[in-house]
C-alpha cells in the first residue's frame, strides 16, 4: 500500500540558517581513485548535499566538514564525476530535532539524510517527504543492491515501497554466557550443556562458594536489562508458528519480547525458583545500568553471567578488573541454555542500522544513489575505514590490522571513520564474514581474542531476526514507553513473589500490562499479519 501524501509545512527557516553557518563546500582536483568515474568535461557541475554527525571537537586541524575522509570523498567521488560534495553537520545528540527541522524547511534539506530512529524514518515514509528508491537503485545501485542483498534491503521499505538504504550491520550476533571456569575446576564440575546442568552448578556455586566469598557468592549475575534476562527467557519458548511469531511477540523500543508466545510464563516460573533458592542478584531490579552486575562480577563474587558478548573482554575492563583483584580467575563464554528441541534459541540484531533517506524535495537523487554505490565498493570501505596501507594499517591474511604505533597524525586521518563517513555499513567490512569477524577480534587486547572468538561464535548460534513487518505498528509507538516499564515490573514482580504466590502475581501483571496497551499491539498485529497473507 502507498504512503499518505500530506504536504510538509515552511516551519524552522531561521533554525535552518543558523545550522547551515558552518557549512564547508568541499572541492578537489586530484585524479579519480577508488573507483570513482570520471564524468564527461561538458557536464554541468552540480552539488550534492550530505548530512554528517557533529561529535564534538575533531583532531586538530580537521573540521566536522573538512577533513581527511570527507576530503577523500571529495576526490575520489566528487571531482571524477563533477560533483561538488557538501557536508551538512547535525549535532549527534540533537540528530532528530535538527533533522525535523530541516526537514520542515523543504528545499534546504540535504539531498542524503539519515536516522537511528525507526519512529522517525516512517513518520517522514507516511507524509510522503520521501523519495521512492526501487527505481532508482535498480538503475544506478548495482553495487549497492549486491552489499545490501534481499534480507537487509527490505527494512528500508515501507508499506512495501523503498523509502531508504538501510546501512548494513557487519554482525549481528547480541549475546553469550559467561562462566568463572576456575570455579567448574575446583569443584571437579563440567562446563554445564544444558539448562537444567546450569541449574545443578548455581545451586554448587551457592552451596560450596568455590570462590572463598565468605557467603557473598552471586551464583547467577542478574540485572534488569535484557542481556542479562533474554537468554533466559528465550530459551523456555515452544516451537511456534509464523503466525505465531507475528502477532504474539511484542516490539517495544528495538527488542522482540516473547511476551505472549507459550512457554513466556515458564521462564519466569524458573527465574522465580532461582531467586527464591539464592541463585541470582537479590537487589537485580535496581540494577538499570550495570554497574552492581560488573562490580560483582569485577569483585570475584559471581559465578555466571549472560551478557553482550563483546562487554567484557575490552582492554582495562571487566575482565582485567577481575584479574587485578582474583589473578586465577578464568571467565570464559559457555552456552548453556537450551529448549524443548535441544535449540540454544538466542536473538539476534537486525541486518540494518540507520536509515538513509532521500528527501521528496531533493533534485540530487541520482546522484545521491551514485554516492551510495560508491560507498559500498569494496576497494572503498577498505580505504575509508582503515586509511592507507603501509601507514594506517598492513595486510595480514587478507585482514588490514591497524597499526599501533602509527604517528598520532596518521590515526586522526581515521577519527570520523565508521558509520559517519562509511554510512552504508555499521561495522567494519573487510571480506568474508569471517574476515569481518577477525577484524573486530582484532580490536580486543591479544589475550582475550580467542574468549572474544569464542563470544562471537555463540551469540550467532541458532539465533534469529526479529519480526520486519513493512508498516509500523502505531500501538508500539504509543504505548511502548510504558509497556516496557510493566515488562520489567512483571519479571521483577514475579521473581520475587512466593513460590506459592507465582501464579496469582503473573496473572495479575500481565493483566495490567494488557490493558496497558498490550492488547493494542495484539490486535494491530493480527491485523498487519493478516493484511499481508492476503498480498
Amino acid at each position: 500500500m502507498a504512503a499518505s501524501k500530506k504536504k510538509w509545512g515552511k516551519l524552522g527557516k531561521l533554525t535552518l540558517a543558523m545550522l547551515m553557518v558552518g557549512t564547508v563546500v568541499l572541492s578537489g582536483c586530484s585524479s579519480s581513485e577508488s573507483g570513482g568515474e570520471s564524468g564527461s568535461g561538458d557536464e554541468k557541475q552540480v552539488t550534492l548535499k550530505v548530512e554528517i554527525f557533529d561529535r564534538g571537537t575533531p583532531p586538530s586541524p580537521y573540521t566536522v566538514t573538512d577533513n581527511y575522509l570527507t576530503r577523500y570523498i571529495q576526490d575520489n567521488f566528487g571531482t571524477p564525476n563533477n560533483i561538488n560534495m557538501e557536508f551538512v553537520p547535525i549535532p549527534r545528540s540533537e540528530e532528530i530535532k535538527k533533522l525535523n527541522v530541516l526537514m520542515a524547511s523543504g528545499g534546504d534539506v540535504p539531498d542524503i539524510v539519515f536516522t537511528y530512529d525507526t519512529p522517525t524514518f516512517n513518520r517522514y515514509a507516511e507524509q510522503g517527504g520521501l523519495t521512492e528508491l526501487t527505481d532508482l537503485i535498480n538503475e544506478h545501485g548495482p553495487d549497492l543492491k549486491k552489499f545490501l542483498d534481499g534480507d537487509a534491503l527490505s527494512y528500508g521499505q515501507y508499506k512495501g515501497e523503498q523509502f531508504a538504504v538501510p546501512s548494513k550491520r557487519a554482525f549481528l550476533g547480541k549475546y553469550s554466557s559467561f562462566i568463572r571456569t576456575d570455579w567448574l575446576e575446583k569443584l571437579g564440575m563440567d562446563v554445564p550443556q544444558t539448562t537444567d546442568e546450569l541449574y545443578e552448578v548455581l545451586k554448587a556455586f551457592k552451596e560450596k562458594d568455590p570462590g572463598e566469598t565468605g557467603g557473598k557468592v552471586i551464583p547467577f549475575g542478574m540485572t534488569i536489562e535484557p542481556a542479562q534476562y533474554d537468554p533466559l527467557i528465550w530459551s523456555f519458548i515452544e516451537p511456534t508458528t509464523e503466525e505465531q511469531k507475528y502477532t504474539l511477540t511484542q516490539k517495544l523500543g528495538s527488542n522482540d519480547y516473547p511476551t505472549l508466545l507459550p512457554g513466556f510464563k515458564e521462564a519466569l516460573q524458573f527465574m522465580n525458583k532461582l531467586y527464591n533458592e539464592g541463585l541470582i542478584s537479590r537487589d537485580f531490579s535496581l540494577d538499570e545500568d550495570k554497574k552492581q552486575l560488573y562490580q560483582d562480577v569485577q569483585n570475584g563474587l559471581t559465578g555466571f553471567l549472560t551478557e553482550d558478548y563483546p562487554n567484557l573482554y575490552y582492554d582495562e575492563g571487566t575482565y582485567d578488573n577481575l584479574l587485578k583483584n582474583k589473578p586465577e580467575a578464568k571467565l570464559e563464554p559457555i552456552d548453556p541454555f537450551t529448549n524443548s528441541e535441544g535449540k540454544r534459541a538466542k536473538p539476534q540484531y537486525a541486518p540494518n542500522g540507520m536509515y538513509i533517506m532521500i528527501p521528496k524535495s531533493s533534485e540530487r537523487s541520482v546522484e545521491a544513489i551514485k554516492y551510495l554505490n560508491w560507498l559500498s565498493k569494496p576497494e572503498v570501505l577498505l580505504a575509508m575505514q582503515n586509511g592507507v596501507e603501509g601507514e594506517n594499517y598492513k595486510m595480514v591474511d587478507g585482514i588490514p590490522m591497524a597499526i599501533e604505533d602509527a604517528p598520532q597524525e596518521i590515526k586522526d586521518r581515521l577519527h570520523n571513520a565508521g558509520a559517519d563517513t562509511s554510512i552504508i555499513a555499521n561495522g567494519n567490512f573487510v571480506g568474508t564474514e569471517e574476515q569481518n569477524r577477525e577484524k573486530m577480534t582484532s580490536n580486543f587486547p591479544e589475550r582475550f581474542q580467542d574468549l572474544h572468538r569464542k563470544a562471537m561464535e555463540i551469540s550467532m548460534t541458532d539465533t534469529f531476526l526479529p519480526i520486519n513487518f513493512d508498516r509500523p505498528i502505531e500501538a508500539e509507538g504509543k504505548y511502548g514507553t510504558n509497556l516496557q516499564s510493566k515488562y520489567e515490573e512483571m519479571i521483577v514482580k514475579t521473581a520475587m513473589a512466593k513460590p506459592a504466590d507465582f501464579d496469582k502475581t503473573f496473572e495479575s501483571a500481565m493483566k495490567d500490562y494488557m490493558v496497558s496497551g498490550g492488547q493494542a499491539i495484539l490486535d494491530e498485529r493480527t491485523e498487519a499479519y493478516n493484511e499481508m497473507k492476503s498480498k
